[in-house]
């Protein structure tokens, strides 16, 4: 570097600058750099760098889920969380790292400067399994409870459940049913403010525990429904998958949706706007959620003061 400094007339630095492309040295400057460092055959030493700056420049993104052929990973979840986290760091100039929970203890991720964990699992052990690695986190999920400091980006899913069952009172319906597992808070959080409304109106839902969210899961829970001879109106599915599930039972049985019963999902997914009937759903603004994410740990890493942020949620109200 010292000898492409002197060729080039300029400080050790500007090469180091230059090369990785910082808007603080002038684009001629910065041309002239790589010019001649591409005549000379000479490469910046990435891990030098890291290794003298102690950073690696790396944010690891471990997505809790299991996927299977009925949620997969390239769903609106987490596929939008990983493209705004992903285009906020890029333009930081850091390198995303993307894995699971079996790749966690890897060493690159051990390596990595802080962490971005999508989902805290059932009971957040997720959240208490990461703190464990010791890097800067945050976590997309629900707001923490009592003594839980974490830093957490997510949506209003108590405003998301409370807006479900306006809509549900103001047409009438009073036999609702909330299909879930209410162990993940951002479950539960929906399943309070679901609970409470109601609660106001003198109206109890039946809660239909349910650990997969997927289309066979919500025929299931129907089709239990329809067995036990359970009296309902309404159906509050915790993602639209298992909302479309719901709905094809309800039309193999001889139902009409919304004539007998009235479905909302959650998660206003691509699928759901384009199912027959247009699925009633709550949006969750994904995208946003990820820039946020990778904002928020940034901050963290740079030792800035970060605080939790939930987004609002909107009620998309169509066919169901």
């Amino acid at each position: 570097m010292a000898d492409l400094a002197e060729l080039a007339g300029v400080s050790k630095i500007t090469v180091s600058r230059a090369l990785s492309e910082s808007p603080l040295v002038n684009v001629e400057t910065r041309e002239r750099v790589q010019a001649l460092a591409r005549k000379h055959g000479y490469k910046l030493n990435v891990s030098a760098r890291n290794l003298r700056l102690r950073r690696s420049h790396t944010v690891a993104v471990i997505v809790e889920m299991k996927p299977s052929s009925g949620r997969t990973m390239w769903d609106p979840y987490p596929l939008s969380l990983l493209g705004g986290i992903s285009q906020e760091l890029t333009s930081a100039g850091y390198s995303v790292l993307l894995t699971t929970r079996q790749g966690a203890a890897d060493a690159s991720v051990q390596a990595a400067d802080g962490l971005i964990l999508l989902g805290q699992g059932v009971r957040q052990d997720a959240v208490r399994l990461y703190d464990k690695v010791g890097l800067p986190m945050v976590v997309w999920g629900a707001a923490g409870q009592g003594g839980d400091n974490h830093i957490v980006v997510g949506s209003d899913n108590r405003q998301g459940g409370i807006s479900v069952a306006e809509r549900f009172l103001s047409i009438g319906r009073r036999n609702p049913v909330f299909i879930g597992n209410p162990d993940h808070p951002e479950m539960a959080q929906r399943l309070f403010g679901f609970v409470d409304e109601l609660a106001g109106h003198g109206i109890k839902p039946l809660l239909l525990r349910r650990d997969d969210f997927t289309l066979e899961s919500g025929i299931d829970a129907v089709r239990s429904l329809h067995e036990r001879k359970v009296r309902f109106d309404a159906i509050f599915a915790c993602s639209d998958l298992l909302a479309m599930g719901a709905i094809r039972a309800l039309v193999e049985l001889g139902l009409s949706v919304p004539n007998d019963v009235s479905v909302i999902g959650y998660d206003d997914t691509p699928l759901g706007a384009s199912f027959l009937p247009p699925l009633s759903t709550v949006r969750q603004n994904w995208q946003e959620g990820g820039i946020l994410l990778a904002r928020k740990v940034l901050a963290m890493i740079h030792n800035q003061p970060v605080t939790s942020q939930m987004m609002a949620t909107t009620l998309v109200v169509r066919s169901t």
